[in-house]
């Protein structure tokens, strides 16, 4: 696939989606730059990746091979977003891949949401990936090369009861992903967005201890897949992403990349 030796700046690295493209580059030879909060919030409210996820991911890429920079911090913190990417770029030299995955999810009808709620989604979802490419974008200019894969949803092409803030940040990443792909074509930098259905990761658990539901009531709310599966796993992520990022994808820009089980042929 010819990644041997780019770097990958992934953000929200620490588990879910995050880790498993982490690893899933880090196997093609790409050296990884992990960026997570790896602590809990006051909204959502349920426990996010920990300090010791992103440790052991350091440790787990590094096995593989590859090198491993992480770093603990917000993305909705630009001092934060901006020492990562510039000890990034010093210690490699290069940023080749952003994989805009940091978001949060939480239900709630869009007249009982509290103004904190709606901020923070918007915050972390969208502003979060605009700020993090506000300061890896001029880095790939000056190389002349480069891939942003901005992490939405089903939930960026379609309405969701009673999650109407976090479809609007998933429409805006759809946005901000055919802005960019035209602001960036003439820099050989190619942007698209992903648009996966329920996956299998640890936010599944925090979204039923919210709703005070079992993980299988969760999936059954969700259910809608045409194939016969409650969610995808976060592996099956990691493969889009490697296809986009790879020379297979070099005239894909611009694009909305599904991988919903057939959820959106309903």
């Amino acid at each position: 696939m010819l990644l041997t030796d780019q770097v990958a700046f992934i953000t929200g690295a620490a588990h879910g989606q995050g880790r498993a493209t982490a690893i899933a580059l880090a196997k093609e030879g790409v050296h990884i730059a992990a960026f997570d909060v790896a602590k809990p919030l006051a909204y959502p409210g349920y426990q996010l990746a920990s300090l010791d996820e992103l440790a052991s991911l350091k440790i787990e890429i590094e096995k593989l091979g590859t090198k491993c920079l992480t770093f603990q911090g917000d993305v909705r913190m630009d001092e934060d977003v901006k020492k990562a990417v510039q000890e990034t770029v010093s210690f490699f030299n290069r940023i080749d891949i952003l994989f805009n995955n940091a978001g949060i999810c939480a239900y709630g009808l869009a007249y009982e949401l509290t103004e904190d709620a709606w901020d923070t989604m918007l915050d972390i979802n969208l502003k979060g990936a605009w700020l993090t490419a506000k300061h890896v974008i001029p880095v790939m200019i000056g190389q002349k090369s480069g891939n942003i894969i901005n992490n939405s949803s089903i939930a960026g092409l379609r309405g969701m009861n009673r999650l109407s803030h976090y479809a609007a940040s998933k429409w805006g990443l759809v946005g901000l992903t055919k802005s960019w792909a035209i602001e960036l074509a003439p820099h050989n930098i190619r942007v698209n967005s992903i648009h996966p259905t329920g996956v299998n990761t640890p936010m599944n658990d925090g979204l039923a201890a919210l709703e005070g539901k079992s993980i299988e009531e969760i999936a059954e709310a969700s259910a809608g897949n045409l194939l016969p599966v409650p969610w995808i796993e976060a592996e099956d992520v990691a493969n889009a992403v490697l296809y986009l990022v790879s020379e297979k994808a070099r005239f894909v820009t611009g694009s909305q990349f599904v991988i919903d089980a057939g959820l959106l042929t309903r």
